[in-house]
């Protein structure tokens, strides 16, 4: 299935689209919120595995529904190496089908559920992990990149 195509900013303003990328995997990780424990700890552990996926010919993409600034910020905060992207009116995270209904200490809300895709380098869905619990997370999407070689 070929994974729906975007365009979105990225912390700095620069139009980021999926298309860009052709020719490599792409990690997209839609989560909840810039620094949050859960994201902080994804995110991080996503820069730690950075050199690892780019050895497998893959890039990792970020998207939530934060502002420009507030990337900016965690960006700068823990020296992330790929770009995050800012999904505010949740376009392209419905399109994913991680803009759910939540609940929360008894509240209901809208928000991202934190799921994972990878889109090979034609452009096609081939991997989903959704309701991605953080711990092993990206150890577990690393493997399974290299298990495709």
């Amino acid at each position: 299935m070929n994974a729906p195509t975007f365009t979105l900013p990225n912390a700095t303003g620069e139009d980021i689209s999926l298309a860009d990328y052709r020719g490599k995997k792409v990690i997209l990780y839609f989560y909840p919120k810039d620094s949050t424990p859960g994201c902080t700890t994804e995110a991080c552990d996503f820069r730690d595995a950075t050199d690892a996926f780019a050895a497998e010919n893959t890039v990792i993409l970020g998207i939530s529904a934060d502002s420009q600034k507030r990337h900016q910020n965690f960006i700068s905060k823990y020296e992330l190496p790929f770009q995050l992207l800012s999904d505010v009116d949740h376009t392209v995270c419905e399109q994913y089908g991680v803009w759910q209904l939540k609940k929360n200490y008894g509240k209901e809300y809208y928000g991202i559920v934190r799921s994972t895709f990878l889109v090979d380098e034609a452009g096609e869905l081939i991997q989903e992990w959704r309701s991605v619990k953080v711990k092993d997370h990206v150890s577990e999407a690393l493997n399974y990149v290299k298990s495709l070689d």
